[in-house]
């Protein structure tokens, strides 16, 4: 099922294109801007990202633990509350849903990391 036209022209308007590429599984900071009064900052959430949804209405949940406890935050893709993502390392996984991270502790829940600039210089020199 196709949208309407004029629909997807107004999406196409609200993408952001300032963000990186990242995928489920990487470690990423996301620097959110809170507002408490008249005063804005920014805070980083730093965390794995265990889930990634596109499209216009997209969102992506990263997961932390904060002092032995398991914390995660939804962000939608396309809002003004996030100020910037960066990507700090990738891993290598095989699925897109990575609730399983929810059940382990420790380096149970560790992700076998994978070097993205090899991955870069690889496609760079095919």
């Amino acid at each position: 099922m196709s949208i309407h036209p004029m629909l997807a022209k107004v999406t196409a308007k609200l993408q952001r294109t300032d963000l990186p590429a990242f995928a489920p599984g990487d470690q990423v900071r996301v620097h959110v801007k809170i507002k408490e009064g008249d005063k804005e900052r920014v805070q980083a959430f730093e965390g794995v990202v265990i889930k990634h949804k596109k499209g216009a209405e997209g969102s992506f949940t990263v997961r932390k633990i904060s002092f032995g406890q398991g914390v995660e935050r939804i962000f939608p893709l396309n809002s003004k509350v996030v100020d910037r993502v960066e990507v700090l390392r990738s891993s290598k996984v095989r699925r897109a849903r990575l609730f399983f991270l929810r059940d382990l502790k420790g380096k149970a829940a560790r992700l076998k990391e994978v070097d993205s600039r090899e991955t870069k210089k690889a496609a760079a020199n095919s």
